[in-house]
């Protein structure tokens, strides 16, 4: 990920507890003092929002748009494949994909990253090593987050030793909604501190489980909560909790990393993860980026989709733009 003047992603752990206590106004950083902040963020009108997100929606793109939109997808895609029978050769086979998505076409672009689990991060980046693909791992215990903080944060070294360039970390939601905030904040300061450890950089992605959340108003104050304590993206899910990722949630997250910069210089990304399955959802989520956050947002660096067989549809859509075939399923490979 770049570095820029409004991305300021290698902060110290200082300037980012400095900025922590400067938005909220506290120098304490207690549950008092997050609750007073958290609820006190402007409440979320849930049927504007949806609204909102129905009629981005419904916009129309050009075809020359819609080409670069359907590379742009494919360079945001953490080609993903977290399952217990995952073995090292399925995420070999994931990780040739993600370099080559179409091996007969180099003008398609490669993925963004390749995610696993930390026990198969040595083989992801054996596998990736000298593409540009990074390797991304979930770890703290996911995707629940219930293990007590030394094993998520063992969790994590584990993955950053292995040579993860990202980490996603799940939130303990029980601990979020039961306003124990404070607790939630210290997590993920922790975790990024092991994500910078050792003369290390991997980014860190906070899961939020948006659909164990209940209201647009927990989003964005687990939006903010997030971002005030270091992350370098925000994401909706883990795939695992139903729902996942929705377009209208992913607005409430934009509206919150647009603020979060406003306020602070700071720019945080997005990922919505889970099902995203076609290039026409997925077009949906670029309109609303653009529309709400801005086109700063619209790079890999600043926007990701957690997704396995989003990238297939898109190669489909790729060939029938560029041949006016349209490739059935079995033209691609299964993942």
């Amino acid at each position: 990920m770049s570095t820029t003047a409004t991305g300021l992603s290698d902060r110290s752990p200082a300037d980012v507890a400095e900025s922590a206590r400067s938005v909220t106004g506290s120098t304490s950083l207690d549950d008092a003092a997050w609750r007073r902040f958290l609820h006190g963020l402007p409440g979320v009108d849930r049927v504007g929002a949806d609204g909102r997100a129905a009629m981005l929606g419904t916009r129309s793109i050009k075809t020359t748009a819609k080409a670069w939109a359907l590379d742009t997808i494919v360079r945001m895609v953490d080609l993903t494949t977290l399952e217990g029978a995952d073995t090292p050769g399925k995420v070999r086979s994931l990780a040739a994909k993600a370099v080559r998505p179409e091996p007969n076409d180099a003008s398609c672009p490669s993925a963004a990253a390749v995610c696993v689990y930390n026990d198969l991060v040595p083989v992801a980046v054996e596998a990736l090593a000298g593409t540009g693909v990074k390797v991304a791992a979930v770890a703290t215990a996911f995707p629940s987050g219930r293990a007590s903080r030394a094993v998520r944060l063992a969790d994590t070294r584990e993955a950053v030793d292995a040579g993860a360039d990202e980490i996603d970390m799940v939130i303990d939601r029980g601990a979020f909604l039961s306003g124990r905030y404070e607790q939630v904040y210290d997590d993920i300061v922790a975790v990024r501190a092991q994500c910078r450890a050792g003369g290390r950089h991997a980014h860190l992605k906070v899961i939020l489980e948006t659909g164990e959340l209940a209201t647009y108003d927990n989003v964005r104050r687990a939006s903010w909560l997030a971002m005030l304590a270091g992350a370098d993206f925000i994401k909706t899910s883990t795939g695992k909790v139903s729902p996942a990722a929705t377009l209208p949630v992913t607005v409430v997250m934009l509206e919150a990393v647009r603020d979060f910069r406003a306020q602070t210089g700071v720019q945080v990304g997005v990922k919505p993860a889970g099902g995203i399955r076609t290039s026409k959802d997925a077009i949906k989520y670029l309109v609303a980026v653009n529309e709400v956050a801005g086109p700063d947002w619209l790079d890999p660096d600043w926007f990701r989709f957690g997704a396995s067989s989003l990238l297939n549809d898109v190669l489909m859509q790729r060939n029938k733009l560029a041949t006016g075939a349209y490739w059935g399923p079995d033209y691609v490979t299964v993942d």
